[in-house]
């Protein structure tokens, strides 16, 4: 079928909307038409070559929608259902087969290869294969092909254009807290960056009891949303020392997040930990990116993780941030703001320079 896309033919170059050909549906696949879909910043890093990709390309992969048509073999969802799109695990492998996708080693290939598993394309431009099947989805486009796999059925009773971001960027900042940190009530956290994924971890901090909830940012707008959605403090970086500042605050914080894929800002959630303290780091940053510690800052008792995907099981974690969200823990509507499919690029300038946490486009 024909469908419009926003298509990017050069690194760094504007998403043009155009109309593409999606492949005839497997019968592991499901269609669905895209009501909303966040703008990630994944999508951009690819855009700009940060991971390689070849173009042209269509990106996009916090995508919601409803189910259009399912494969043969499809017996999760059917039309009619409102889903959310995540990413793609093999589920083959040991860390599949044991409940723990986001460990899955061949995660990178399953979402950034461009085609299927088996190397054939699921999106055409004028008749030529194009880079697409990103995170097995594509979601710029009105209409886009994803698989049983990583299609989660969601709650009808909310909106469904809020819930694309679910899929990646919400679920990454939440599931950190509440998959990977787990901390005890009266727990202190410390978020380096107040975009989507940091005011999504300050959230659910929360959520579950934190008590000590430090927002840093250089965005004085971000710190206002940060204190408002409920951090106890707010450090901007180019004003203060902010590790000193988060060692005062009972000798450190017990856990800290970094999502700015900044070096210098890794050290600092690092350094600003108590001893035993854990960091976590979802920032993406370019290949081959390096960062140096004190190693005697690590030695004492901190350690550091890395975290994908908030390293949720989707189909669980999911439909329990749409709980969190139906009960107001987790107040989407006070971070994203919305645009039409055409003003896509808008959406990414606005993104980049700061004026919206998290852009959602409704094809």
């Amino acid at each position: 079928m024909k469908t419009k896309a926003a298509v990017v033919s050069e690194k760094s170059g504007k998403f043009q909307v155009t109309e593409v050909e999606l492949a005839e549906l497997r019968d592991d696949e499901v269609l669905v038409r895209i009501v909303g879909v966040g703008v990630c910043h994944t999508d951009l890093i690819c855009r700009d070559q940060l991971y390689p990709v070849s173009f042209p390309a269509v990106f996009g992969h916090e995508g919601s929608g409803v189910v259009e048509r399912v494969g043969a073999r499809v017996g999760k969802v059917q039309p009619g259902d409102h889903v959310v799109l995540t990413f793609r695990a093999c589920g083959q492998c040991v860390a599949c087969k044991r409940g723990d996708p986001t460990h899955c080693p061949n995660i990178f290939g399953c979402n950034f290869g461009g085609a299927r598993s088996d190397g054939s394309p699921t999106i055409h431009h004028q008749g030529v294969p194009i880079f697409g099947n990103f995170f097995n989805q594509s979601s710029f486009a009105a209409y886009a092909i994803a698989s049983e796999a990583n299609t989660v059925k969601v709650a009808t009773d909310v909106p469904l254009e809020l819930l694309g971001p679910l899929g990646c960027g919400i679920q990454t900042g939440a599931g950190a807290v509440l998959n990977t940190f787990k901390p005890a009530a009266g727990s202190s956290i410390a978020i380096f960056g107040c975009g989507s994924v940091g005011l999504s971890a300050l959230m659910a901090a929360k959520a579950v009891g934190c008590t000590t909830i430090i927002a840093v940012d250089i965005n004085p707008a971000r710190l206002a949303l940060a204190r408002e959605l409920g951090a106890t403090h707010a450090f901007d970086p180019k004003r203060c020392n902010v590790v000193e500042e988060i060692q005062k605050l009972g000798g450190g914080a017990d856990f800290s997040l970094e999502t700015t894929a900044i070096p210098a800002v890794f050290r600092q959630a690092v350094d600003c930990l108590t001893v035993p303290g854990l960091c976590g780091l979802v920032g993406a940053a370019p290949m081959g990116t390096e960062v140096t510690f004190d190693m005697n800052s690590i030695m004492f008792g901190r350690s550091v993780v890395g975290i994908i995907e908030g390293q949720s099981v989707p189909d669980h974690f999911i439909p329990k941030l749409v709980d969190l969200y139906r009960q107001g823990s987790l107040p989407l509507e006070k971070i994203v703001g919305f645009y039409a499919f055409d003003e896509i690029d808008q959406a990414v300038r606005d993104s980049e320079n700061g004026k919206v946490v998290k852009a959602i486009l409704r094809p």
